[in-house]
């Protein structure tokens, strides 16, 4: 036991000096506000990306198997090759992308640290990074923790097509990377081919790099189809592109990512990821391994079950008198909610106010923006749920905003 203090003697003051200016200034996120709003009110919550339904059994069944078979230790910092050779063959047999298994494929503890990597890896403090807005939350925070400046090109509404002349408006000497999201979240866009051409083009150009995030790759539908950056001709030299286990399989605590990109470009980031995390969890690769390799039925099945889900949200919400946005990706359906906003009402009040008197809860769009001036009138509704949860969703708008209801246009 620690001896009392002696007479007059105050209390050890908290250190005073400044905490790292980044991560103590960031205020709490949308997420983290709706998310604990949907619990306080027991409200459906259509607002987190994560679906309910989970992988193939094989795969857990080989996750918890492997940890019984002496695979306890720590694994190569790239990742184990069975995996590896098997994001090199994904790769090759979904894009037509080759990839040197060996050189040229990481495994990162989620698509989130090979972000975070990828920016330490490649950007200098200085740093120009063209980014699409709106975009993931994490983009930012880890490219500024890089020193990178983030020129954020707004994506034009209703469809979030890429504004072409803007986007090479952008480009300066100091332009690093472009990096892109597709399909995007929160959007639900897939970029076209010609979009992602002119992006290839400019990046050629002016000696760019690319960042692809391309987690959702296996989420497409309405006759949309995925493209990859890093398939365009000159840019298999200068793209890396980042895969999620979690989103390709819908096991998102696993935290199991890959990268493929050029030696060059990948050799730096490998440092970064070695003093970030080191290696992954060797059983959850060996499963992932054998999904990529043999579950090819689940994650091709993901782009229609999300369809039938988003054809029944879309439609709903549309007689209810909310105008959906067009999407072709994901599992994020976009909604102009502007006719059932208060005075003075933005998105974020909106959305609150959904949760607290409408038990449905989303997330509103203001807060994926980077630039000024964001839309104020839109939210994002996460549909990969099981069908009894979009239902009950439903009916609880239909009660709401429906005719006579609390939340109906006035």
């Amino acid at each position: 036991m620690a001896p009392p203090p002696e007479a007059g003697a105050t209390a050890a003051a908290e250190p005073s000096k400044p905490l790292n200016e980044l991560f103590s200034s960031l205020p709490t996120t949308i997420f983290e506000v709706m998310s604990k709003l949907a619990m306080e009110h027991a409200s459906v919550n259509l607002g987190q990306g994560f679906p309910d339904a989970e992988g193939p059994e094989a795969m857990k069944q080989i996750a918890s198997a492997s940890m019984y078979d002496f695979h306890n230790q720590y694994p190569s910092l790239l990742g184990v090759p069975e995996l590896r050779q098997a994001v090199a063959a994904h790769s090759e047999r979904e894009q037509g992308i080759l990839v040197d298994w060996a050189t040229e494929t990481l495994i990162t503890v989620g698509a989130t640290e090979g972000l975070a990597s990828a920016f330490l890896g490649l950007i200098n403090p200085g740093d120009e990074v063209i980014m699409f807005d709106p975009m993931y939350d994490s983009y930012t925070s880890m490219a500024k923790r890089s020193g990178a400046v983030i020129v954020p090109v707004r994506l034009r509404l209703p469809d979030f097509s890429v504004p072409l002349e803007e986007l090479a408006a952008a480009v300066t000497p100091r332009t690093k990377m472009i990096m892109i999201n597709t399909p995007h979240n929160p959007s639900g866009k897939v970029f076209t081919r010609p979009e992602l051409e002119a992006i290839a083009e400019l990046c050629v150009r002016h000696d760019l790099i690319a960042l692809s995030d391309e987690v959702y790759e296996h989420l497409v539908f309405g006759g949309a189809a995925h493209v990859s950056l890093r398939s365009l001709p000159g840019m298999k030299e200068r793209c890396v592109r980042l895969g999620s286990a979690g989103k390709t399989f819908s096991f998102t605590a696993w935290k199991v990512g890959w990268m493929t990109g050029p030696a060059r470009l990948l050799n730096p980031i490998v440092k970064a990821h070695q003093f970030l995390v080191f290696t992954v969890p060797s059983s959850l690769q060996r499963a992932v391994a054998h999904g990529l390799d043999k579950e090819a039925d689940f994650y091709h099945s993901l782009g229609p079950s999300l369809e039938a889900k988003r054809r029944y949200l879309e439609a709903e919400l549309t007689a209810l008198g909310f105008d959906c946005l067009p999407a072709h990706g994901a599992y994020f359906l976009v909604a102009d909610v502007s006719k059932f906003q208060r005075p003075g009402e933005d998105d974020a009040d909106f959305a609150k106010r959904l949760t607290a008197e409408g038990g449905v809860t989303t997330i509103p769009i203001s807060g994926f923006y980077v630039g000024p001036r964001p839309p104020t009138h839109l939210v994002r509704f996460c549909y990969c749920k099981e069908d009894i949860k979009l239902q009950a969703a439903v009916e609880r708008l239909k009660a709401y905003v429906g005719p006579g209801g609390k939340g109906a246009p006035q």
